[in-house]
């Protein structure tokens, strides 16, 4: 281009909250309620926008905006926000001549059904901690990568927990434990293996479902047998085991990134020169911090095809 300088860029609507409900009987289930915040990001051929006065390929942030609602009022079945995505990736790649890719994010407020004696409420819904979160990318192809997730997933045990025979040397203070609280604040993201939208079933996919397949996966792992537990030898160790637990579990599921931090619970003990031991500590109480905390990360794919 001019000037000998080399311009990539997107533009698109960031925190377009929207609701949707879709009504129906209790005897059919009950109303359904969806919060969703989205954010739209467009590569697009509009590049004299930026060197010069002209604006005439420009797709307004605004009219954006409006797509996210008309598309929500479209959907006159209950449809995922992964799905929702891809409706609204398609639109984007497929009305304008000028946009070559889509991407758009979807982070759901945790809205959920309240029981009331019991049984499942018709039209009330109370909210929840943890979010399930969604990032579509389609391109003007039909080629598209799914990504799920979910953030603030907070799981905490009591015991079955150590950490030792790490590397000593003259800055580590930690001794070996094999005794210790485990708590982290899960993020997670999994991968879909359909890449083109010709490959998403014909026959509804619930990625709904799938995510609260699993969460409980996670969950299930991270905890072990409710009677016993699992021991844990290092964050690093339980999270591979939870991400690998998931794949073993979902053939639909390429890969798994776990980000975990490790949230400190820390032993009191309360000494003073006059009393060395007015407090002493006996695995009951822990000051809670999360600052610093350690932070274990790790992706677990699955082999890639050597065909």
């Amino acid at each position: 281009m001019a000037d000998r300088l080399e311009l990539q860029g997107r533009h698109g609507k960031s925190r377009v909250r929207v609701s949707r409900v879709w009504r129906r009987p209790a005897a059919a289930g009950g109303d359904t309620f969806v919060e969703w915040n989205v954010a739209v990001s467009i590569v697009s051929d509009c590049l004299p926008s930026y060197t010069s006065d002209d604006n005439s390929a420009i797709v307004a942030t605004d009219s954006m905006k409006n797509t996210v609602y008309v598309k929500a009022k479209n959907c006159t079945e209950v449809v995922s926000m992964e799905e929702f995505a891809v409706i609204l990736g398609r639109h984007f790649t497929s009305l304008y001549p000028q946009v070559s890719e889509a991407t758009v994010t979807i982070v759901e407020r945790p809205w959920e059904r309240v029981a009331v004696d019991g049984k499942p409420h018709s039209h009330g819904f109370k909210l929840g901690v943890e979010k399930h979160s969604t990032e579509v990318i389609v391109k003007k192809s039909g080629n598209l990568l799914i990504t799920s997730g979910i953030q603030g997933y907070s799981l905490l045990k009591t015991t079955q927990s150590g950490f030792e025979n790490f590397v000593r040397d003259r800055y580590t203070l930690l001794p070996d434990t094999r005794e210790r609280i485990v708590a982290t604040e899960v993020t997670a993201w999994w991968r879909y293996p359909f890449e083109h939208i010709s490959q998403i079933p014909s026959k509804p996919f619930c990625f709904t479902q799938r995510y609260q397949d699993v969460k409980k996966v996670l969950a299930d792992t991270f905890f072990g047998p409710p009677d016993v537990g699992v021991y844990s030898p290092s964050v690093q160790n339980t999270l591979y085991l939870m991400a690998k637990e998931v794949l073993n579990r979902f053939p639909d599921i390429s890969s798994v990134q776990l980000r975990m931090p490790n949230l400190h619970f820390l032993p009191v003990n309360l000494p003073s020169k006059g009393n060395p031991h007015l407090v002493k500590f006996a695995d009951d109480v822990y000051l809670p911090t999360d600052e610093p905390h350690g932070t274990i990360e790790a992706t677990v794919s699955r082999p890639k095809s050597k065909l």
